[in-house]
Order: structure tokens, then C-alpha cells, then sequence
């Protein structure tokens, strides 16, 4: 079966799996304006979400028919949240590409259960601990404000701006130049976020807000600490 075009923005989302990642996942879709089909095979799990998620079923998520009679083959997009089970997170995965669903994120456990999901069909494979494992290590670290990795080698970082650049223009300081990062923000204390200039001047309390490549990120953030 062909690929569909991809589905809108804002184009109704069926939810697979209602461990913690799949609710918390499907309550975000709703809260966000989103009209969710929430399944999963555990009774017990659906009554348990039911009063919160708009719409909440029970049903083995690996039976093509099964999800066939709940319409899960009208959805462009689905959300697979199953980890524990990691047989059943790639059935319901070739399930829901087989039903022609045109846009399917999985939830990974490991770097191979990821690859396998890939094989069978998923448009995006999430790792949500390693991700948070990863965020958390750079926090601590005291390198980072906050951070986000994305899974091409990019990543965002929010750090304190370097003793170097103090007083001076995001021109004059050439932080990209030096350290190829492109400076995307600036918080400054008590002022809102505001998005960076080239004459934009770089105070000594400021946080930046950085992108680049994971490396040079982290070296960045590495000579912000060091200042």
C-alpha cells in the first residue's frame, strides 16, 4: 500500500499503550486541542484513564481486525507507547503500517528494538529515558541549563553566556565563528526571552540559547562553565 500524504497538524491521533509515556503522551495531544483514540489490551489500564482521555478502549493492539473495527485504518498518524512488551511494540508498529497509517512514532527501549521499528515501518523512533538520562547528566554536570538532543547529531542548549562575550555584540563576540554554534536567544534576569541579533549586546548575567551540533554544543557550554 502507498504512502499517504502527511497527515495535518492537527489531524486526530490514535495513542497505543497506556504506560506512563503513552497516557502522559495522549493527555499532552488533548490539552494541545487534539482528538485522541487511546488503546490498549490491559482493561484495567483503559478504566483507569478513561475519565481523563476523550477516548479510551480496550483491544489487542497486535489483531489487525481488531483495530480495523475501532478505525484505527482512518488514522494518518498513531502514537505507539508499548516498551516493556518489546514483541508486541513491533507487531502493533507492521499493524498499523499494514492498515496503511502513513505516520507512525514508536516508543524505543534500546538501539536495537529502535533499528527493528525502523525496519518495519515507523516514520520516528523516540528514546525517552535516554533522552531524559542524557538532559539530566547535563544539568547535573552544571554545563547546562537546560538541553535537548535530537537523534541527527543536532542539539539546543540553554547556558550562561561566556566571560568573553560580555559587553559585546553577538558580531563583535563571534561565538559562531569561533565555536560553530549559532546563538538562536537570549534570557536575560527579570527581562522576557527575546530572539538574537547580530547587534544584539551580551551581558554578563545573560543565558543563551544555542544550537549547533552536539559536540560543538557541548564544548560551548564546556567554556561557559570555565568562565
Amino acid at each position: 500500500m502507498g504512502k499517504k500524504a502527511q497527515a495535518p497538524s492537527d489531524a486526530p491521533v490514535i495513542v497505543v499503550g497506556l504506560g506512563r509515556f503513552g497516557a502522559a503522551t495522549a493527555a499532552s495531544l488533548i490539552r494541545l486541542g487534539h482528538e485522541v483514540l487511546a488503546v490498549d489490551e490491559d482493561a484495567e489500564l483503559v478504566q483507569k484513564w478513561a475519565s481523563e482521555l476523550t477516548h479510551a478502549v480496550q483491544v489487542d493492539t497486535t489483531d489487525e481486525e481488531a483495530l480495523r473495527q475501532i478505525g484505527a485504518d482512518q488514522f494518518e498518524r498513531a502514537i505507539v507507547g508499548i516498551g516493556s512488551d518489546i514483541e508486541a511494540s513491533v507487531l502493533t508498529v507492521l499493524t498499523l503500517v499494514e492498515l496503511g497509517v502513513s505516520e507512525v512514532w514508536a516508543k524505543a527501549v534500546s538501539i536495537k528494538h529502535g533499528k527493528i521499528l525502523k525496519r518495519v515501518g515507523a516514520s520516528h523512533v523516540v528514546y525517552p529515558e535516554r533522552a531524559m538520562g542524557e538532559r539530566v547528566a547535563h544539568m547535573v554536570s552544571g554545563q547546562m541549563i537546560d538541553y535537548m538532543e535530537f537523534d541527527d547529531g543536532f542539539a539546543i542548549a540553554r547556558t550562561r553566556a561566556p566571560e568573553e562575550a560580555y559587553d559585546k555584540t553577538l558580531t563583535e563576540s563571534a561565538l559562531r565563528s569561533r565555536y560553530g554554534v549559532t546563538v538562536v536567544g537570549i534570557k536575560r534576569p527579570a527581562q522576557d526571552f527575546t530572539y538574537a541579533q547580530a547587534d544584539t549586546m551580551i551581558r554578563q548575567r545573560d543565558e543563551l540559547i544555542v544550537s549547533g551540533s552536539t559536540h560543538k554544543v557541548e564544548k560551548f557550554c564546556a567554556v561557559t562553565v570555565a568562565s
